[in-house]
């Protein structure tokens, strides 16, 4: 079986920790597609991760069921999937929840504080310890089914222990009886008849467990903790930037618009406040960003907040903050686009004639990757604003669009004449097509600091 390396931006034949290459397979048709996951087990042990939250990955990030069959090692991703498209993702997930943040060692161990609800991060190579850095919709799957559960235990899905609940209590309570907990307490520790187990050892061992910290409230009561409103705000302003991120809330539960809302006052409070010029303000509102899933469209917020008529003030002003969100994000970088569109909706007549100078401001100052901007121009799209305003805007950046156009076309040009500059050329030759050349570039030639 071919292996990689764990850490597969690590190119070196000779690293140690390597892990089978994904294999995967795609069964069914229709709606029953589904594709098998055929070696996860395999890689899970090689990475030291249970194999259900590596598939819990790939169903969140591909927005698809999962299903763990433990007994038979065998999990599925419903949909058809490209096996290196899935390998793709285990890097991300690797990266994420294996590496050590501090030396990148896979040798990592994660430990879940149910009281907490949070995950901690160990490293056996470099001694690191902490809350893990990263925040993901599967951060809620670990929290309730830890390293240490046994594995049969963990459901397919996050509500599958609820039915699974749901429905023993409804065969324990069928015909109007008792239930099976309530006999065997009351039974003196005989077996449930049903299935053999006994409830009752079960059940006094809770108890046990649950006694000694009511005594411990009863004896002392500077040992009870305070669980009052205004308390748990005290403690949660006491956590670190790290901790509130990994902070498991009822935020999750909400719709994607009201998390939104949420990252939106945040980010109006720091405005009204000043702070959008700190450092440390940009961490706390993209590890927000992080812990509500947001990262992506966070730069629309940013836009709206932040841009007024006076844009491109606005921009180099923000540019950190805004780099913070769009750096290596393509998709963030389309809803920042997104944002200054409905800006110049909203100033037209005095944004619509500068929009060029816009774009190539966000394009300078990096914020805006080049391949970004090519693939906007492509598409007239009424996602943000009206299809007039829209077009209108797609009209106003074009002459920019040609100008980056033209550079990609001297740059590949300029790499092709370095490739074949040891071929032997007609000196008068070489004079004619450099003239023509010389004209066609006078032709095409966009001055851009016109713009």
């Amino acid at each position: 079986m071919a292996t990689v390396n764990v850490n597969r931006s690590v190119t070196d034949i000779f690293y140690r920790y390597k892990m089978p290459r994904l294999q995967a397979k795609v069964e069914g048709k229709g709606n029953g597609i589904k594709t098998v996951l055929v070696n996860m087990a395999e890689v899970a042990r090689a990475i030291g991760r249970p194999a259900t939250y590596p598939t819990k990955y790939f169903g969140c990030e591909l927005g698809a069921q999962t299903l763990f069959d433990h007994k038979n090692e065998r999990f599925v991703v419903n949909g058809s999937h490209d096996v290196n498209k899935l390998q793709d993702l285990l890097d991300g997930f690797i990266r994420k929840f294996v590496l050590c943040p501090e030396c990148d060692n896979p040798e990592t161990n994660l430990t879940v504080s149910a009281k907490n609800q949070t995950i901690s991060q160990s490293c056996k190579a470099c001694g690191f310890h902490g809350l893990l850095k990263v925040n993901h919709k599967v951060n809620t799957f670990i929290v309730k089914n830890p390293p240490s559960l046994n594995p049969a235990a963990q459901g397919s899905s996050l509500t599958e222990g609820k039915r699974a609940k749901k429905q023993k209590q409804k065969n324990d309570n069928s015909d109007g009886s008792i239930s099976n907990n309530s006999l065997a307490n009351n039974s003196g520790g005989e077996s449930d008849g049903g299935n053999g187990t006994n409830q009752a050892s079960q059940t006094e061992a809770e108890i046990s467990a649950a006694i000694p910290e009511k005594n411990i409230k009863e004896d002392d009561e500077g040992w009870s903790v305070d669980v009052s409103k205004e308390a748990i705000r005290a403690r949660l302003q006491d956590l670190t930037d790290g901790a509130k991120g990994m902070t498991i809330s009822d935020d999750y539960d909400k719709t994607e618009k009201e998390r939104i809302d949420i990252f939106y006052e945040l980010v109006k409070q720091k405005r009204d406040n000043k702070q959008l010029d700190d450092l440390v303000t940009h961490k706390e509102l993209f590890i927000e960003a992080e812990r509500l899933d947001i990262v992506s469209k966070a730069p629309l917020v940013l836009a709206e907040l932040l841009f007024t008529e006076n844009i491109i003030k606005d921009v180099n002003r923000n540019r950190i903050l805004l780099l913070r969100f769009t750096f290596n994000n393509p998709k963030a970088q389309r809803y920042l686009i997104g944002g200054v569109e409905q800006t110049v909706e909203l100033h037209t007549s005095t944004l619509m004639a500068k929009v060029a100078g816009i774009f190539k401001t966000l394009y300078d100052i990096d914020v805006l990757d080049e391949a970004v901007i090519l693939q906007w121009a492509q598409k007239v799209s009424k996602r943000h604003v009206p299809k007039k305003i829209a077009t209108e805007i797609h009209e106003k950046v074009m002459p920019f669009v040609l100008w980056l156009k033209n550079a990609e076309e001297e740059s590949e040009s300029s790499d092709n004449d370095n490739k074949n500059e040891d071929e032997v050329v007609d000196e008068d030759e070489d004079e004619d097509d450099s003239d023509v050349e010389e004209k066609n570039n006078e032709e095409d030639e966009i001055d851009i600091d016109g713009i």
